[in-house]
């Protein structure tokens, strides 16, 4: 997989690049990660790639024609295309289902935003438009790190042991839900106990308790989150 990043700090991303999965994957070959800095496509002579907004306001707006450049330029370098992803809080929130799909593409782009936002004309010349929640920050970087790992984390070979993703939150086998309560050892710490049905060694009360812990601590925390088939009809 091959991720482009358009951004003016491209050194921000140098440790989250080297450590963990992330890291590793891009050791193992499975993960190219290339950056365009949005700098080398700015006009005179302090290379700026920002202006004034039209019809006044506060703060300065990205200029779509350097914004161009760099999608072009980004593109130009890539072997397979790239899906271009804008990064703004006007985009659709990022959820697990929306990192399974961007991670099925051969390569992404992603545009990390800063000052008072991007020029609307941008908006045309791109894919897709992703926030990672009802916040704003000051850049897009933050939000393209956790996006880069969201994906990478999904390619086969990544993580030591597949089966880790399987039934974790949001993921496809819980239906979407939040992952149920998990503990190591030791059995007793400050008298708080392990349950005593993940002690037993049967597989089936196991999962069905799982299962079940899953469903409540969704009912309780995220109950958008609960699909239809286990909602229990005495909280509705």
């Amino acid at each position: 997989m091959r991720i482009g990043i358009v951004t003016l700090f491209p050194d921000l991303f140098e440790p989250f690049l080297r450590l963990g999965f992330v890291g590793k994957a891009i050791a193992q070959g499975q993960l190219e990660v290339c950056f365009e800095n949005l700098r080398d496509h700015g006009l005179g002579v302090h290379k700026s790639v920002d202006d004034t907004p039209y019809g006044g306001g506060s703060g300065m707006v990205m200029r779509v024609d350097c914004l161009m450049g760099a999608l072009e330029s980004a593109q130009a370098k890539s072997p397979v295309p790239l899906r271009k992803v804008l990064l703004t809080p006007q985009g659709r929130p990022f959820r697990q289902p929306v990192a399974r799909e961007l991670a099925r593409h051969a390569g992404l782009l992603l545009v990390c935003g800063r000052y008072e936002g991007f020029d609307e004309r941008i908006r045309l010349f791109v894919d897709d438009e992703i926030s990672l929640g009802d916040f704003v920050m000051t850049g897009g970087e933050v939000a393209a790190m956790a996006i880069t790992e969201a994906c990478v984390r999904l390619l086969p070979g990544v993580l030591g042991n597949e089966a880790s993703i399987d039934e974790e939150s949001f993921s496809e086998s819980l239906e979407g839900m939040l992952e149920y309560p998990q503990y190591t050892r030791p059995a007793t710490f400050r008298g708080l106990e392990v349950p005593e049905v993940l002690k037993g060694g049967d597989h089936a009360k196991v999962a069905s308790w799982r299962r079940q812990q899953a469903r409540e601590r969704t009912h309780s925390r995220r109950p958008e989150l609960v699909p239809a088939a286990e909602q229990d009809p005495r909280r509705r």
